[in-house]
C-alpha cells in the first residue's frame, strides 16, 4: 500500500514530489536532472559494460601464450613433436660442431687476452 502512495506522489508536479524524485534518482544512480537525447546517449554508453570486458571480445582470438606453454611442456614430455623447434636445435648443434657457436660466458676474446 505504501509503494502505491509513493508512486502516486512521484507523479504529482508539486515541489516536494520533484525534490523527492531528484533525491531518489541521486541515491539510486540514475540521471537526476532531465537531459536531452544526446546527453542520455552518453549516459547509456557509460552505464554499459566496457567493450574490452565483454566475453565475445575477450575470447575473439585464441590463447596463444597458454597454448605455446602447453605445447612446450608436451614437447618436453615427448607427447608433441615441434618440427620447427627440432630444426632450430639441430642447426644450433651443427654450428657448435663446426665451431661457429658463441663462446660460453667467460671464454670470449677479452678473457683469452689475459
Amino acid at each position: 500500500m505504501s509503494s502505491y502512495k509513493y508512486s502516486e506522489l512521484i507523479k504529482l508536479s508539486t515541489q516536494y514530489a520533484r525534490r523527492m524524485n531528484y533525491l531518489s534518482n541521486r541515491i539510486f544512480g540514475e540521471v537526476a536532472r532531465t537531459t536531452n537525447d544526446k546527453s542520455m546517449k552518453v549516459v547509456r554508453m557509460f552505464s554499459e559494460e566496457p567493450i574490452q570486458k565483454r566475453d565475445y571480445v575477450v575470447n575473439w582470438y585464441p590463447r596463444h601464450v597458454e597454448t605455446h606453454l602447453l605445447m612446450k611442456n608436451l614437447r618436453d614430455y615427448g607427447l608433441f613433436r615441434d618440427e620447427h623447434q627440432d630444426f632450430k636445435e639441430e642447426m644450433k648443434r651443427l654450428r657448435k660442431l663446426r665451431g661457429k657457436a658463441p663462446p660460453k660466458k667467460g671464454e670470449g676474446k677479452r678473457a683469452s687476452k689475459k
